[in-house]
């Protein structure tokens, strides 16, 4: 295996031990095995390294005039992408992920190493920008750090970080609008730039139909939308998939669950207070709720052992005072119709007071108590818990959008309100046409025939009620791509939208 450059000095030594963890991470993506990643890893760092060094030399000799480059990191992603390369034009191409090698050879990868003018807008975009600021935003959307330590990294001013950031964001916007006013493109496409323009500035703009049509059709335009659209959660989407390439988005969600592990956050909006404060609350809320679940128990227990003591007339047992009616001595915990409890049923009745069957409702969260309110005792009368159909009805609805299609794939979101809290979730679906999910951001895929299931991911596991849910994903289909149907959350039917 080659060997790694030698840091020129101490901050050039910071720079190769924050970079090399991402380098790596890509590696692992595109190669069919450690060993491999560790070598595709370390000859990608090498080439990387003499890149951005031979391009600090040119402005260095060039008076002052910066070179158009890329930040180190995504610098060094490209090179892996590059080595990869490299690798399939030699004959090692078995040392790779088989579907990173089909799309090598493809006229995928031929966009990134073509004519500057047909290169990807997120691409192009970033390379217009100063070094600073496309760092900034590189590591704040797609390396997904908490934006405390993107201002640590970067020595920026805490206090004006946000405003920096969403600064920084809109000049990413102008860049890429630029790029595609400049791109070839046929009289359609230009016919539908400015209104693309337009719609993509404002969250509350309603895409034209036409245009709509068009953005399913049209790949290019499809990126312009995307890097444009600074609303709605795709900006890190169309940054690694427009200056990565291949497995963009599965080094998203990666780079995602790295930032989570190491600092306790995975967005990069951690300075958010009014985010911190709506954290506090959902946790105070699921304290509050255990603790009712916990009296609910308690009383439970006590109106059983109540039920069971000898009753003060006629010297007849609490049990027989129940099947009688007696007001006296009824209690909740027994429904209308009930026989006597009895030793039996009391050692029945005590474990299932601390599992699911303690409440009346199904759970919205597959079992977990504890994220929703429960004031009822258990064993709550039939007619409560008959009531689970019209509960199931309001459970959740589904919004199913198709973002982007071309010849042999497409990409989608899916939004599910929850007319309840949860703590995690899980969104399954059915497909009518055969289509086969490839990659999935926001929760882990499984797919099962026509049938899929999405798992949240760690960062996102607990939703409000009345909240939503997020995620995307991107698929293949042949012949036909119908809409998905047969939604559910958590074993429950969604209605849809």
């Amino acid at each position: 295996m080659p060997d790694l450059p030698t840091p020129k000095d101490a901050a050039e030594a910071a720079l190769f031990s924050e970079c090399w963890d991402a380098v790596l991470s890509y590696a692992d993506l595109c190669t069919s095995g450690s060993t491999a990643a560790n070598q595709l890893a370390r000859e990608a760092f090498a080439l990387g390294i003499r890149e951005a060094r031979a391009a600090e030399d040119g402005t260095a000799r060039g008076a002052g005039r910066r070179s158009s480059r890329l930040p180190r990191i995504p610098l060094l992603l490209t090179a892996v992408r590059t080595t990869a390369a490299t690798w399939e034009a030699r004959g090692q191409g078995h040392k790779l992920d088989p579907d990173l090698r089909l799309w090598l050879n493809s006229d995928k990868a031929a966009r990134y190493v073509g004519p500057p003018l047909s290169r990807p807008i997120a691409l192009r975009g970033l390379r217009d920008m100063q070094e600073p600021d496309a760092a900034l935003l590189w590591l704040a959307e797609v390396e997904a750090l908490p934006l405390h330590a993107v201002v640590r990294r970067q020595g920026l001013d805490p206090t004006t970080a946000v405003e920096e950031l969403n600064q920084v964001r809109g000049l990413f916007r102008d860049r890429c609008h630029r790029n595609h006013l400049d791109t070839p493109m046929d009289a359609e496409c230009r016919s539908y730039v400015r209104l693309l323009d337009a719609v993509t500035r404002s969250p509350a703009a309603d895409t034209p139909p036409d245009l709509s049509r068009h953005l399913a059709t049209c790949v290019e335009c499809a990126e312009a939308a995307a890097c444009l659209r600074l609303h709605g959660g795709g900006l890190p989407a169309a940054l690694a998939q427009g200056v990565i390439g291949w497995g963009g988005l599965a080094y998203l969600e990666r780079r995602r669950r790295a930032a989570e592990v190491r600092l306790g956050a995975g967005r990069p909006d951690a300075l958010d207070a009014e985010g911190a404060a709506a954290q506090a609350a959902a946790g105070r809320a699921r304290v509050l709720r255990s603790g009712m679940l916990a009296a609910a128990v308690l009383v439970s227990v006590v109106a059983l052992a109540v039920s069971m003591m000898p009753g003060d007339t006629g010297g007849g047992t609490g049990g027989e005072n129940v099947a009688q009616g007696n007001p006296a001595d009824s209690s909740p915990v027994a429904g209308p119709g009930s026989v006597p409890p009895s030793a039996d049923a009391a050692t029945s009745a005590a474990p299932s007071s601390s599992g699911p069957a303690a409440s009346g409702t199904p759970s919205a969260t597959g079992g977990d108590d504890a994220g929703k309110p429960d004031p009822e005792p258990q064993g709550t009368s039939s007619a409560t818990a008959g009531a689970g159909g019209s509960e199931d009805a309001a459970a959740c609805e589904v919004t199913y959008d198709l973002v982007n299609q071309w010849p042999d794939g497409f990409q989608s979101t899916v939004t599910v309100t929850t007319a309840v809290t949860l703590d995690s979730w899980r969104v399954a679906w059915s497909f009518r046409d055969g289509q086969k999910v490839d990659q999935m951001w926001d929760a882990s895929v499984a797919q099962n025939g026509s049938r899929v299931t999405a798992t949240a991911a760690d960062y996102n596991r607990s939703v409000s009620a009345n909240g939503t849910l997020t995620f995307g994903f991107l698929a293949s289909w042949q012949n036909k791509n119908s809409a998905p149907y047969a939604f559910t959350l958590n074993g429950r039917t969604c209605t849809s939208s």
